[in-house]
């Protein structure tokens, strides 16, 4: 993949996760806080827990910081795969984010149109 389809889709990525930020403060009550510096976004969970998701540029990959560990994700051609695992970045977030809220959270790979 070339430097300029790697900030497209991670771009993109990221756009889905801000998105999705905003959707699950409008239709729950988990009242989780975003923000973007860069290629950086910080989930920030009432409890004080946070999901730090970043670029990697160089390597061209997200990762994902969590109570449960570090992940790291690259794009297989379809989604975003970590690479140990093989699992898919939105299901983690939306994994992750559950068990840091303490509710059912979900997170989708596509940004909800405007």
């Amino acid at each position: 993949m070339t430097d300029s389809e790697y900030l497209d889709r991670a771009e993109a990525a990221l756009a889905a996760i801000e998105s999705g930020c905003d959707r699950i403060n409008e239709e729950t009550e988990a009242d989780i806080d975003n923000q973007r510096t860069g290629g950086m976004i910080t989930i920030s969970f009432q409890n004080g827990s946070q999901l730090i998701v970043n670029l990697q540029k160089p390597l061209q990959e997200i990762w994902l910081a969590a109570q449960s560990g570090g992940y790291h994700y690259r794009h297989d051609g379809t989604a975003w795969r970590d690479t140990k695992t093989g699992d898919e970045l939105f299901a983690v977030l939306a994994r992750e984010a559950s068990r840091q809220s303490g509710m059912p959270l979900a997170f989708a790979p596509e940004a909800a149109s405007s």
